[in-house]
């Protein structure tokens, strides 16, 4: 599988602070997925994307979603001794789709708590109903898409365990086995982690076989108020042969979203203010 990042590594992006290779200290496989997960996952105190979706199946046809994607970290418990920024606690996600006509005002709400089962809540517009999401669920297609629940809002890394199987000039390449191995239909995944943005930039998920079943990839990554980030990925099946691709536009962090709109109450009103 061959990745094209133009212009997508240069030197301008910032490098998280953990030893690189020629250093007295090179990192741990911890401190390398502890840091893919900062960057991943925890960019600045909240974000916002606007997201375009397109699935294709086996057969070659086309969906489209579009969507908006709000993000907040809950901040540090008080006797928290390490830097706030390297803090990867709870965090709350909101989703709302806008286009097709049939999912417009379809809202996705996750309350993350690293380390125990999310909340999780869907809302239902032809229905006026919201729904309450099981945690068994999150390993489901998200919206008939490729991807996962467990995707949009990232899986605990203490639910793995992770050894460092090679290290190139540009990644770690990092192999990951779950703790629980009748909570999830993988045996294993693979991930490409850049050596000096540790964003994961690929990822192969592996049947008991050992054989490649289901594929990330970065498509096309960019700085944004000087974070590195994700701009374009495909997530691929190979078994039915169907591709998700998502493009994230005017992204932005530190916007400082109230805790309020991550609540039920907004699953049904949009908060318009910070939806663009």
């Amino acid at each position: 599988m061959k990745i094209v990042y133009p212009l997508m590594f240069a030197a301008w992006f910032v490098t998280p602070a953990l030893a690189q290779d020629g250093d007295d200290k090179a990192p741990t496989v911890d401190e390398i997925v502890a840091a893919a997960n900062r960057v991943g996952y925890y960019q600045g105190k909240d974000g916002r994307a606007q997201v375009k979706m397109e699935i294709v199946d086996g057969q070659g046809r086309r969906r489209e979603r579009e969507m908006t994607i709000l993000r907040r970290d809950v901040p540090p418990p008080k006797d928290y001794q390490g830097k706030p920024e390297d803090y990867t606690g709870d965090q709350l996600f909101y989703v709302r789709f806008r286009r097709p006509a049939d999912v417009n005002k379809t809202t996705f709400l996750v309350h993350k708590r690293p380390g125990k089962d999310d909340d999780r809540w869907l809302y239902l517009p032809a229905l006026d109903l919201v729904k309450r999401i099981s945690s068994a669920d999150k390993r489901s297609s998200f919206v008939g898409s490729n991807f996962y629940y467990e995707d949009v809002s990232g899986r605990h890394i203490g639910a793995d365990e992770h050894r460092l199987v090679e290290t190139t000039k540009t990644y770690y390449v990092v192999e990951s086995r779950p703790k629980d191995k009748a909570s999830v239909e993988f045996a294993s995944y693979k991930m490409w982690i850049h050596k000096a943005t540790f964003l994961v930039v690929k990822v192969e998920y592996r049947d008991d076989a050992g054989k490649v079943y289901r594929t990330y990839e970065a498509l096309k990554v960019g700085k944004v108020q000087g974070y590195p980030t994700v701009l374009k990925a495909r997530m691929s099946d190979l078994r039915s042969k169907g591709t998700t691709t998502v493009t994230y536009e005017d992204v932005a962090y530190d916007l400082g979203l109230p805790a309020n709109i991550f609540t039920e109450r907004y699953l049904r009103r949009a908060p318009r203010k910070w939806m663009r």
